[in-house]
């Protein structure tokens, strides 16, 4: 196929496609064997999007004579999909470190929550910061996070608990989408707390009748495009009449429902995503096996959160069963002021030991699984023909060591590659840049 193309890749030890026949997910029994080609090249056209997979020498003969704007010999190496990160809050002010021995000296969540630090710390500093300050941190955590493997990332306020500033921090988001090279699943997460001097059907009523109005309108007017609606459903939080509320109303103009749920307690969250056609549900340590079933059944994604079971010192979610039962399962890093993780590698490997998933399904979890929850496999998630030419390229003869080499990324990641473009090239293979 002659003509220009932005990017050949070629002669891969292992071409890590995940899955190769358009599928939604993989559930567990799809996971055992992941397809992988070896000795495999690929190309990524001018739009982005990938044209061709397939053995080197069959690729090299089909574009025989055309033209590349950038060529990598991936020779010795692996190439897999873009990561996925389907949970994170990274924009914010007010970092907790200060709070990190406490935790560890036994500080309980409802401690911080009822004596004025946790969230409450946060949303003060993030409600005094200007959007310019928080748009050059969130930059930089989104650079950090690409550095690491991850292409597409789902991104949530709620550090503001009042309209002006989840406004605020949704123009952030929407900044970011469109200057740069990296996908953004946008989330509206009002409902992360209640704020102070309300009680939890007071901020309910604001978010309903103020704040998702306004939303409607702003993206009516292309000026702020939210993907998803959250809530924190837990005890002392949102109970379920309040999450049913702010969910259904979400879902009324538009927006996935993708929520915490059943973290701290058993609230039948689960149970309720599944009868509302949830797309996903977050956490999930305390779900019942009533609802792992009907998440199964609903065909919704249970994002884990390994970082923040190991972190906080949650008993971890019950992954196995999840997938013996039939739950798509993805991953997330939860990044955020209580659970400081960027890395979607050291999720992976987590999820391993901590949760007792093989390394394929981590891999399926943190790729096609985690695009799943975001509404995003048609285009992400796995390297197929037509899909976005989001890629990593490790320095290993097998993929395996992507999980293994707990904390290695930054030595064993090549490059970081989104439509087809370079965005992060590791120094040992010539020009240091993060562009």
């Amino acid at each position: 196929m002659a003509g220009p193309h932005r990017l050949l890749l070629e002669n891969a030890q292992q071409l890590v496609l995940v899955c190769g026949r358009g599928q939604e997910y993989l559930l567990r029994d799809g996971c055992a064997s992941l397809a992988v080609l070896r000795d495999a090249s690929l190309v990524v056209g001018l739009d982005g999007c990938i044209k061709a997979v397939g053995q080197a020498d069959a690729i090299r003969n089909k574009f025989s004579g055309a033209t590349f704007e950038r060529v990598i010999d991936c020779s010795g190496k692996c190439v897999l999909p873009g990561l996925v990160d389907a949970h994170t809050h990274p924009v914010w002010a007010g970092d907790r470190v200060h709070e990190f021995a406490m935790k560890l000296a036994g500080a309980s969540f409802f401690f911080f929550l009822f004596f004025g630090g946790g969230i409450h710390f946060t949303v003060e500093h993030t409600r005094k910061a200007t959007e310019e300050e928080l748009f050059t941190t969130f930059k930089h955590r989104l650079e950090r996070m690409r550095r690491a493997g991850s292409t597409l990332v789902e991104c949530k306020s709620g550090y503001g608990l009042n309209l002006e500033t989840e406004l605020k921090m949704l123009r952030v988001i929407e900044r970011a989408k469109q200057s740069m090279d990296i996908g953004i699943s946008s989330t509206y997460c009002g409902a992360h707390s209640v704020p102070r001097g309300k009680t939890a059907t007071e901020a309910t009523d604001d978010i309903i009748n103020n704040h998702l109005p306004k939303l409607k309108e702003l993206k009516l007017s292309g000026e702020i495009h939210v993907n998803n609606i959250d809530v924190f459903c837990e005890k002392g939080v949102f109970d379920l009449v309040s999450t049913r509320r702010i969910l259904q109303a979400g879902k009324d103009i538009g927006l996935q429902i993708n929520f915490h749920g059943d973290e701290l307690h058993p609230m039948k969250s689960a149970e309720l995503g599944a009868e509302l056609g949830a797309r996903a549900i977050s956490h999930l340590e305390e779900v019942s096996d009533e609802g792992i079933t009907a998440m199964a059944r609903a065909k919704c994604a249970a994002v884990l959160l390994p970082t923040t079971a190991y972190m906080l010192r949650l008993k971890q979610p019950q992954a196995r069963k999840m997938l013996e039962e039939g739950v798509i399962v993805a991953l997330g890093s939860d990044f955020n002021p209580n659970a400081y993780c960027f890395s979607m590698p050291m999720v992976m490997h987590l999820a391993c030991v901590n949760m007792k998933m093989s390394m394929n399904e981590a891999l399926a979890a943190a790729t096609i699984n985690a695009a799943y929850a975001l509404g995003k496999s048609d285009t992400h998630g796995s390297i197929e023909t037509g899909k976005q030419g989001d890629l990593v390229i490790i320095n290993s003869s097998r993929w395996e060591h992507l999980i293994y080499q707990f904390g290695g990324h930054e030595a064993l990641i090549d490059y970081v590659i989104v439509k087809g473009k370079v965005i992060y090239q590791n120094e040992r293979c010539g020009t240091i840049s993060s562009y």
